[in-house]
């Protein structure tokens, strides 16, 4: 069931997360590897590819939300390796932080609107390294009403996807 979920609804965020739907071209998925779905596009005739995936589990239960999503994300035109971001399903709230934690490994994120990404540049190599050799991965944040989220992902899956990635975006 997530293979389907992600191939109908990650084309769509991910265009928006990724790229202008105006400039998108081609959309490819490259594959699916367990609980992460590799993607490439042709955005102005240079090539983006990424990774997505959705959390298993979401605490709170009781609250609405939007879809949610974990990218990997790779530039090679614009020299973006491994671009990490959460599309988190509600507006985060202002001037707040979002953390990723896998095992003993926990990344600070800063956020805009729905969306998070690593606030310390040199920090996404480390979490890529952390996402390769873990099995699950929680993201929490706050919402602009204060509900404290906590996003738990799978991460079966994600090494073969990034080396499709890696192959789709070389």
């Amino acid at each position: 069931m997530l293979n389907n979920v992600i191939r109908k609804l990650s084309f769509s965020v991910a265009i928006l997360m990724t790229i202008s739907t105006a400039q998108a071209q081609n959309i490819q998925p490259v594959g699916q590897d367990r609980d992460w779905a590799a993607f490439s596009a042709t955005v102005d005739n240079n090539k983006t590819c990424f990774v997505v995936s959705q959390p298993k589990d979401m605490e709170p239960k009781n609250v609405s939300r939007d879809p949610v999503y974990f990218y990997v994300t790779r530039r090679p035109s614009d020299n973006i390796p491994n671009q990490v971001s959460v599309v988190t399903g509600y507006p985060y709230q202002e001037d707040s932080k979002t953390t990723v934690q896998i095992g003993s490994d926990t990344f600070t994120l800063f956020t805009r609107g729905d969306k998070a990404w690593i606030e310390d540049v040199a920090e996404q190599t480390r979490l890529i390294d952390a996402m390769r050799r873990g099995s699950t991965m929680i993201v929490r944040g706050t919402s602009s009403r204060g509900t404290v989220t906590t996003d738990t992902y799978s991460l079966s899956g994600i090494t073969a996807a990034l080396a499709r990635l890696n192959s789709a975006c070389s």
